[in-house]
């Protein structure tokens, strides 16, 4: 092994096997199969309205990243309807929210990967990238180790989040 390493490495995330074997490269579009799901936790969705929903990254890149997500397929943001394009930011302001509330985010990555060559894990379902952040947490393992720490399970923090959700007063129009 040669330092400084050349690639990104997760200290632990088994969860990403998962991925790997199943999700990826599987065909399936997890995004459509949560968008129809009765069963919210088993899809890690936080919150749903008439268009859109509000999701869990299974494979994120720091602890809390959320995706807003439209119900139906669409790959381009000129596909979305108004009703959708209101929906996704509203779940977007929500998901900020939650994360200030849960994890304590004091910034915030959101943001489209749009086509394959635009990095996106799924082209063929848009989904807007909402990914907490903290002062110092571009530190010294990811810029010299390559190696992301994730210090918290998806479960025990969807948890959090869907209370938090429920407990929370909803945004009003201004």
């Amino acid at each position: 092994m040669s330092f400084p390493k050349r690639e990104v490495e997760a200290l632990w995330a088994p969860w990403r096997v998962e991925y790997y074997e199943a999700e990826h490269g599987s065909g399936k579009n997890f995004l459509l199969e949560a968008a129809q799901a009765q069963d919210d936790a088993a899809f890690l969705v936080i919150k749903r309205n008439a268009t859109c929903f509000l999701i869990m990254n299974k494979y994120p890149y720091s602890s809390g990243h959320l995706m807003a997500v439209p119900k139906r397929r669409v790959e381009g943001m000129g596909e979305l309807s108004g009703a959708e394009v209101m929906d996704l930011w509203a779940l977007a302001l929500r998901a900020q929210e939650l994360l200030k509330e849960v994890v304590r985010a004091q910034g915030f990555n959101v943001g489209l990967n749009l086509g394959k060559a635009g990095g996106a894990g799924l082209a063929e379902h848009l989904h807007l990238h909402i990914v907490p952040r903290w002062e110092g947490d571009s530190n010294f393992m990811p810029v010299i180790g390559h190696t992301r720490i994730l210090p918290q399970a998806l479960a025990p923090l969807y948890a959090l989040l869907v209370e938090a959700d429920g407990r929370l007063p909803e945004r009003r129009e201004r």
